[in-house]
C-alpha cells in the first residue's frame, strides 16, 4: 500500500469513482491542442468570418516606425537564414504565440490565427485560419510583407513546407520552454528593429523569475501540473514540457519531472491514482482545456475519494492555472505564469 505522510493510503477507488471526471467531457476542446500544450496554441480548424471593422483593419497600413538598419538577416528558430529587406509594415502571425511575440516587442498585425485573442487589439485583424490549418490564400490576400510562423507547431514538415512556399519572408518563432521565450522575443525585436522594447520585455520576464525564486527561498516545495483527457486519464507535466520547465526554473520539486513519456501528449506522462498518491505533492496545479460551463479539473480532483488524503487537498492547494498562459500560448506572458507561482508559494 502507498503511504501518505507515513500513514496508510486510502484504498484506491473503483473505476466508477472516476466518473466525476466525465462531467463536462463533451465540452472538451480537440485534444490535439494539448500537443501544443507542450508548445503551441489550441485552435479550431476553420477561420471565422471577418467583421467589417476587421476587414478595414486588414487594409490599413500601420504608422511607420522609426527608421532602422535594413536589410537585416536573422537566423530564425528553425535555424533558417531569413533576410528582411525593409521594415515590415504588414505582418501576419499564424499562431497565438506568434501574435503575442509581435505585440510584446511593440509591433502590430494585419492578420492573425483564429484563436489569437491576446492582446485585445489583435482581434481587430481578420483571422487566417487555425495554426494547424493556416489558409495561405487568406494570408496572401492581406498583402503581408512578413509572416511570423510558430517554430513549435509549424516545425511539422507538411505545415512548414506549405508556409515556406509563400512569396513573402517567413520567420519561425515560438516557445516550448522558458529560454525559448527569451530567444523568440529577442529574435522578433531584431526583425522589427525593436531591440529596446524586446530588451525591456526580457528584463520583465527575468524579474518575474527572480521574484518567484525569492518567494520560494530555501524551502523544499513540490508541485505537479495535471491535465486530463476524454477518458479521464490524468497526465502530469514532465520537465520537458513548457509547464514542467517553468516549475523547474522556479525551483519547485516536480515528482513527475523524469518519468517516462506515456500517453499522446509530448512532455506529459500518464499518472495512475496510485502514483499520484505516492507523489503526494504540496501543490496540485491543474489546467482544464474545456470551456465553461465544463467543471474545472481543480474542482474534480478533491472530490475523488482516494485523493482526499493528499497533502495538497487537505491544505486547499489544488489550484487551477490559466489555460492560455500555461498551455495554449506559451510566450511573453511567461512573466504572468512566474508571478502566479510566486504568489501561490508566498501565500503558502
Amino acid at each position: 500500500m502507498s503511504t501518505l505522510h507515513g500513514g496508510p493510503a486510502a484504498p484506491i477507488a473503483p473505476r466508477s469513482l472516476w466518473r466525476a471526471l466525465a462531467l463536462g467531457a463533451a465540452a472538451l476542446v480537440a485534444w490535439v491542442a494539448l500537443a501544443a500544450a507542450c508548445g503551441g496554441g489550441a485552435e479550431p480548424p476553420a477561420p471565422t468570418q471577418a467583421t467589417p471593422a476587421a476587414k478595414a483593419a486588414a487594409t490599413r497600413t500601420p504608422s511607420p516606425a522609426p527608421s532602422g538598419p535594413y536589410p537585416v538577416t536573422v537566423t530564425d528558430m528553425l535555424a533558417r537564414q531569413v533576410t528582411i529587406t525593409s521594415r515590415p509594415q504588414r505582418i501576419v502571425a499564424i499562431s497565438p504565440t506568434a501574435v503575442e511575440l509581435i505585440y510584446a516587442v511593440g509591433g502590430t498585425v494585419v492578420g492573425r490565427s483564429a484563436t489569437a485573442v491576446f492582446p485585445a487589439e489583435a482581434q481587430a485583424a481578420p483571422d487566417v485560419g487555425s495554426a494547424y490549418q493556416p489558409n495561405t490564400e487568406a494570408i496572401l490576400a492581406l498583402r503581408p510583407d512578413l509572416v511570423v510562423a510558430d517554430s513549435v507547431i509549424h516545425a511539422q514538415p507538411q505545415l512548414q513546407s506549405a508556409i515556406t512556399k509563400l512569396t513573402v519572408p517567413v520567420v519561425f518563432a515560438g516557445a516550448g520552454s522558458y529560454e525559448q521565450v527569451l530567444t523568440a522575443v529577442n529574435l522578433l525585436g531584431k526583425v522589427l528593429d525593436r531591440q529596446e522594447r524586446a530588451g525591456a520585455t526580457v528584463r520583465d520576464i527575468e524579474a518575474a523569475l527572480a521574484q518567484a525564486k525569492t518567494a520560494l527561498g530555501t524551502r523544499k516545495v513540490s508541485a505537479v501540473v495535471l491535465i486530463a483527457d476524454r477518458d479521464q486519464t490524468l497526465y502530469a507535466a514532465k520537465a520537458t514540457s513548457y509547464a514542467g520547465d517553468i516549475l523547474a526554473r522556479v525551483g519547485l520539486t516536480n515528482p513527475a519531472a523524469s518519468e517516462p513519456d506515456s500517453g499522446p501528449f509530448p512532455g506529459y506522462t500518464a499518472v495512475a491514482p496510485e502514483k499520484l498518491l505516492r507523489y503526494n505533492p504540496d501543490f496540485v496545479l491543474t489546467v482544464t482545456p474545456a470551456p465553461a460551463p465544463a467543471p474545472r479539473l481543480s474542482t474534480l480532483v478533491p472530490q475523488i475519494p482516494p485523493f482526499r488524503g493528499l497533502a495538497a487537498v487537505q491544505a486547499n492547494r489544488v489550484i487551477e492555472l490559466d489555460l492560455a498562459v500555461f498551455l495554449q500560448a506559451p510566450g511573453p506572458r511567461v512573466a504572468e505564469a512566474l508571478r502566479a507561482l510566486a504568489k501561490l508559494v508566498d501565500a503558502s
